[in-house]
C-alpha cells in the first residue's frame, strides 16, 4: 500500500508478532484494530514511516502533559490537536518505525479518510524530528525500542 503522508492508518497484526518484544501497543483482540496511527516519513530514509498512535484518552494525557511542564517546562512526547473533530492525544512517545508492507488500511470514518490538518502535522514534525535526536544521543525518549526495531526493518 503506498502510504499518503498526513493521514491515519490501521497496522497489521504481523508487525506486532514480528515486533513483539519492543514494548509496542499491540492491536486489540478479535480482528479489531488499535484506533489508529498517524504517519510520519522518516527524515533521512524514505522507506521508514513513523507512526504516532493517537488517543481519545485527552484527561489522562494532559494531566502527564502539565507534569512534564511543571518539571521540564516543556512537554515534546504529547501532542492534543484536533483529529476529524474532536481532540486527541497524539503520543510521540510511543512512536515507533515501520515500513509500508506492514500497513494495513487508512482510518476511514463515515466514509472519509481521515487527515491531520497542516499546522498540527508540522507541531508532529517538529516535535518528532526533536525526539528522535534526543534518542540518537543516547537519551530513551520513546517508550518502545526504537533502535533495535530499525536495526531488523
Amino acid at each position: 500500500m503506498k502510504v499518503k503522508e498526513g493521514y491515519c492508518y490501521h497496522i497489521k497484526d504481523e508487525f506486532f508478532v514480528k515486533f513483539d518484544s519492543q514494548n509496542l501497543l499491540i492491536n486489540k483482540e478479535d480482528n479489531g484494530y488499535r484506533p489508529h496511527f498517524y504517519a510520519i516519513r522518516d527524515f533521512e530514509n524514505d522507506e521508514i514511516l513513523w507512526m504516532i498512535p493517537i488517543s481519545s484518552r485527552i484527561k489522562k494525557y494532559k494531566k502527564i502533559m502539565n507534569d512534564k511542564f511543571s518539571k521540564f517546562k516543556r512537554c515534546n512526547t504529547i501532542v492534543i490537536g484536533e483529529l476529524a473533530g474532536r481532540q486527541r492525544a497524539f503520543l510521540i512517545q510511543n512512536a515507533f518505525p515501520i515500513k509500508e508492507i506492514y500497513i494495513d488500511h487508512i482510518h476511514i470514518l463515515k466514509g472519509k479518510e481521515i487527515y491531520v490538518h497542516e499546522e498540527l502535522d508540522k507541531k508532529l514534525k517538529t516535535y518528532l524530528r526533536d525526539v528522535i535526536q534526543i534518542n540518537k544521543c543516547g537519551i530513551k525518549v520513546f517508550f518502545t525500542d526504537v533502535d533495535e526495531i530499525l536495526k531488523k526493518l
